[in-house]
């Protein structure tokens, strides 16, 4: 079972080499591996989800290599509960894609599966220089799937995205060089076991190259004012690219996630703490730009954009806060939100197909103007009701469920998200709230209420003000991967004490990372270990 560990890096990869060098001679075949391969990849994040919800963090050793110097692969709740996400959203956009959008343009089964290999990868190492080349893969390959399938807007917005990544990837390869030159290290375990005894000298570059690397993480997380690129590029990617790329924003919070409670945390020595009051307050300007930007779009592409700036967000202002249970929380909304922004991601271009170009505006334009035919539509016999087609009722549930997850509302898992956040931010009844956190709560609260009126107002919109001018045509194919999404978050719902408890032990062994340290560094002194 040691070897499970390398499987979501291998399979994606072996089959992404595959589909180059079977080209289009055989798409029949290559449909099949890709399917064949992100049904695998479903099937060992669920076996490694069962592995990792206990105490023992996996260590995997590629050749065999020491773990100081080899590519090392670390596998413990965090990587697991992110490997699943990721599974779940790449067989849903896989299976959407299908449909027609794989054939829109070149090359989208092999970028696919890079995409998937260089996001597991990233899930997955304990290098800091491996999770660089990993970024890369996985950035490479989106950078294709946000050009996929061409056209003028894809093409200026995906110009912007790859622009602002290859700057990101400078500074992490900057930070990553500091780093190095001062502690003589890159893994992360080792690093942070030696933060403690770095020299009072040395410990200002070490942070300042940190620093530049944390930049980097916060540049792929869309943190505000870093963030602009985002709504601009998902709205102009294809349905199954933007669900996928859709989780690009959660590497970044991933990242700081992981290196920030490592390095900086209680063990951190003289640099505990160091940045967390820049989370804090990047992770609220971002949610209060995202609810900005959500309240302010009449577009659902760029709604859903704006969505994930405020989950980005969320988490960023969250992991800052640096409170167990918080964290704890956080871990839940990001599955939760993960989810309904894939699901919504994917139902965008089912809600728009068959609606008149420029519609938003129209509504816009009623909204503020009015239409001036308000006599003759006075003077029109009153109908009784309007008939809704099944499909487009069932556009609609769908609509409504992925509302409900977004703006956190009760009965479904996004509620228990924010709830499981805002309770231990109030603390003891008799204990006082700091300023921060008070401000944190009603960002999270208020961010809840934007997001709600804005997807009221699209809704009534896009269902009753400017309905489809045709019956929209959607295949099994389109509307089964939004069922899987959305019934994993009910699922969610459901179960929500064990996967909580799950969350739980997950922040419990970020914030007291030993365990992790005696995994990694333990495995290193142990010839041969696996």
């Amino acid at each position: 079972m040691d070897h499970l560990v390398a499987v979501p890096v291998l399979v994606p990869m072996l089959a992404g080499a595959a589909m180059i060098l079977a080209g289009d001679r055989w798409r029949g075949a290559v449909v099949a591996l890709g399917l064949l391969s992100t049904t695998a990849l479903v099937v060992t994040a669920i076996l490694l989800l069962a592995m990792a919800d206990g105490p023992k963090v996996h260590i995997y050793r590629l050749g065999d290599w020491p773990v100081m110097f080899g590519i090392v692969l670390v596998h413990d709740r965090l990587s697991a509960l992110m490997l699943a996400l990721v599974a779940v959203l790449g067989l849903a956009a896989f299976v959407t894609a299908l449909a027609r959008w794989d054939r829109a343009g070149a090359h989208f089964h092999p970028l696919f599966q890079f995409q998937l290999m260089g996001l597991n990868g990233a899930f997955l190492t304990g290098d800091l220089f491996n999770l660089f080349v990993f970024f890369e893969v996985m950035l490479a390959a989106s950078y294709g799937l946000a050009l996929h399938g061409s056209g003028t807007a894809r093409v200026r917005a995906g110009l912007h995205y790859i622009v602002v990544n290859l700057v990101a990837s400078l500074l992490f390869l900057i930070g990553v060089s500091v780093v190095y030159g001062i502690s003589g290290t890159l893994n992360m375990a080792d690093l942070a076991a030696r933060m403690r005894d770095v020299a009072a000298a040395d410990r200002a570059l070490l942070e300042a190259g940190l620093a530049v690397m944390g930049v980097a993480f916060l540049m792929k997380a869309a943190v505000w004012p870093l963030g602009f690129w985002l709504p601009a590029t998902y709205a102009a990617a294809t349905a199954p690219a933007a669900a996928i790329l859709s989780i690009l924003s959660k590497v970044g919070a991933y990242a700081v996630l992981r290196v920030w409670l490592l390095l900086f945390g209680g063990e951190g020595g003289d640099s505990a703490g160091f940045g967390g009051p820049v989370l804090l307050a990047g992770g609220l300007l971002t949610i209060a730009f995202g609810s900005v930007a959500v309240l302010a779009t009449q577009n659902l592409s760029r709604l859903a954009g704006a969505s994930v700036l405020i989950s980005s967000g969320t988490l960023l202002a969250a992991i800052g806060a640096d409170q167990v249970e918080v964290t704890g929380g956080a871990l839940f909304y990001l599955a939760s939100s993960v989810l309904a922004l894939g699901a919504l991601f994917l139902l965008i271009e089912l809600l728009e197909r068959g609606r008149d170009p420029g519609a938003d505006v129209l509504a816009v334009t009623r909204e503020a103007f009015g239409t001036g035919d308000e006599d003759d539509e006075a003077n029109e016999p009153e109908e009784a009701g309007v008939a809704i087609p099944a499909i487009v009722a069932i556009l609609g549930l769908g609509f409504t469920a992925c509302a409900l997850l977004l703006a956190g509302l009760p009965p479904l898992s996004g509620f228990l998200a924010k709830f499981a956040m805002l309770v231990p931010l109030l603390g003891p009844a008799d204990a006082p709230i700091p300023a921060a956190r008070w401000v944190l709560i009603a960002a999270l609260v208020l961010s809840g209420l934007a997001t709600l009126v804005a997807m009221v107002r699209v809704g009534i919109d896009v269902f009753w003000a400017s309905p489809p001018a045709t019956v929209p045509r959607v295949s099994l194919l389109e509307l089964a991967p939004v069922g899987l999404l959305l019934g994993l978050g009910v699922a969610l719902t459901i179960g929500a004490a064990p996967a909580m408890d799950y969350m739980l032990a997950a922040a419990a062994s970020l914030h007291a990372p030993g365990a992790y340290l005696d995994g990694v560094l333990g495995a290193a002194a142990v010839p041969g270990a696996p």
